[in-house]
């Protein structure tokens, strides 16, 4: 292995393995396709059909969007078992690639609604695949020891939210200048430019050790996992039939199944770890430090994700896009998550730096996020207010709310994946990274039941009771802390 990273480190990108460079594109490209889709997919769903779009009514698309993210978070469990036992992360990233790049391509045909779920279970299914795989092959270019680790983790966080800053400027404007079509093959496009990118590159730079599966299947564990496949698509089945049956197979219908399977896996994972006889009593105790930590997260994750639903809807229906001489889309307003995210990303690292040990712990972290999560919906709250849902208020508003909800991001999002990795079992180390994944998907399954509340005449109603809710388990979290503290046995 040392001869590997030896001749690997031959050829450098800014003093780090020549590797990140090709992994940083690779993902650049895969958020540039993902995020430059998911800038207009929601007006695709609701504009009228001679606008161009699918038709469906506002509810039904802001639940579907809310479903579809959930399902991308959910599907990374399928992708770190397939790198795992079967393919290897090399193999699986580029077949994850090739997935994302047909969903794309799928959607960008004038196919209707057919073409968007079959583009959804294609992105869906390839997103699991890729994300989880690249992150971990980044990590497979470095040494165990070495010190490039976490400024390499940098370098590639920062190609993932330039590739998702860019393409909602460039998707929504050819939308607008010509159709949703052209504006999906833009993101099609993209995803086969990393993929190229992924290929070419690869070949020399990437670690050798990930063309292999760590922990291959052995082929008497393959009968037993086929049963499990196979009793789980069967009793999905079942549920369906019977759906079909009472005349109640439908798209609100199937969202809520969903919504179902994705609060129960990760209820499912706690349950399992806190009774398996590999976890120890100090193990113990951290899981349940992490529970309270956990909802924390679903609630942040919950009104963060719905920048993308929610206030999409807002800036389309209720903004001024005429500004200051400057004429907005709609789109344009998704650049301002990785843009607050780049610019509070040093501000945060330095702030933490120089406190060092006085520093607050990681649930004094969480309840600080949560009360500026909640206090991003209640400032939206106030231009509804004054001037009504009828009359377009100012774009200052949604930055604004994106500000306050992004210095959130900076509180619990990094946190959150540090400490998941502190209080995890040894047992169930790899598994308790996905709890985190399945944090986002649970608040976006959530999403998709509340979401369909939000119209205009609910609107200062809607804001008002998730920004409170989410504030008050902020002080429940608060008066919680030192239990928290005290089960965390040591971890800060």
């Amino acid at each position: 292995m040392q001869i590997i990273l030896k001749q690997n480190s031959q050829k450098t990108f800014l003093g780090h393995p020549r590797g990140l460079l090709t992994l940083s594109m690779t993902e650049f490209w895969e958020r540039f396709s993902y995020y430059g889709m998911r800038a207009i997919l929601i007006y695709y769903m609701y504009y009228a059909v001679a606008k161009g779009g699918l038709g469906f009514d506002k509810p039904t698309a802001l639940s579907i969007m809310s479903i579809y993210g959930s399902l991308v978070y959910l599907s990374s469990t399928i992708g770190g078992f397939i790198s795992d036992r079967l393919l290897g992360s090399r193999k699986t990233v580029f077949w994850g690639g090739i997935l994302i790049m047909l969903g794309h391509i799928v959607l960008s045909l004038p196919m209707g609604a057919g073409a968007l779920f079959a583009s959804i279970g294609l992105i869906v299914l390839g997103t699991g695949l890729l994300k989880p795989n690249v992150s971990e092959m980044v990590g497979s270019l470095y040494p165990e020891n070495d010190l490039r680790r976490d400024a390499g983790f940098s370098i590639f966080v920062m190609g993932i939210n330039f590739g998702s800053l860019i393409a909602p400027l460039v998707v929504p404007w050819l939308q607008d200048r010509y159709n949703f079509h052209v504006g999906f093959s833009v993101a099609a496009i993209g995803m086969a430019i990393g993929l190229i990118f992924y290929v070419v590159d690869g070949r020399k730079y990437i670690n050798p050790s990930d063309n292999v599966a760590p922990d291959p299947l052995q082929p008497g564990e393959v009968r037993p996992l086929l049963i499990k496949v196979g009793l789980g698509i069967a009793a999905l089945a079942v549920v369906f039939a019977v759906m079909a049956g009472f005349g109640a197979f439908s798209i609100a219908n199937v969202i809520t199944v969903i919504t179902v399977i994705a609060l129960a896996v990760p209820i499912t994972y706690f349950i399992m770890m806190l009774k398996s006889p590999k976890v120890s009593k100090v193990e113990r105790s951290r899981v349940w430090a992490y529970i309270p930590l956990f909802i924390a997260a679903v609630l942040f994750w919950a009104i963060e994700e719905q920048g993308s639903v929610v206030l999409a809807v807002f800036a389309a229906d209720q903004t001024q896009l005429n500004f200051g001489g400057f004429h907005i889309l709609p789109g344009w307003f998704q650049t301002l998550n990785p843009l607050f995210i780049l610019l509070y990303g040093p501000i945060f690292a330095t702030l933490w730096v120089r406190l060092g040990k006085r520093q607050p712990s990681s649930p004094k972290k969480f309840a600080y996020g949560l009360v500026f999560t909640g206090l991003s919906y209640l400032v939206m709250v106030i231009p509804v207010l004054l001037f009504g849902t009828n009359t377009r208020v100012s774009p200052l508003w949604l930055v604004l709310s994106w500000a306050i909800v992004e210095i959130a991001e900076m509180l619990i999002s990094p946190v959150g994946l540090s400490v998941t990795t502190k209080l995890a079992p040894k047992a169930f180390a790899s598994q308790m990274m996905s709890m985190w994944f399945l944090a986002d998907a649970a608040a976006q399954a959530i999403n998709a039941q509340i979401v369909k509340l939000y119209t205009p005449a609910t609107e200062v109603a809607y804001f008002t009771v998730v920004g409170v809710v989410t504030i008050g388990f902020a002080v429940l979290l608060w008066f919680l802390i030192p239990r928290i503290e005290k089960l965390m046995q040591g971890i800060n």
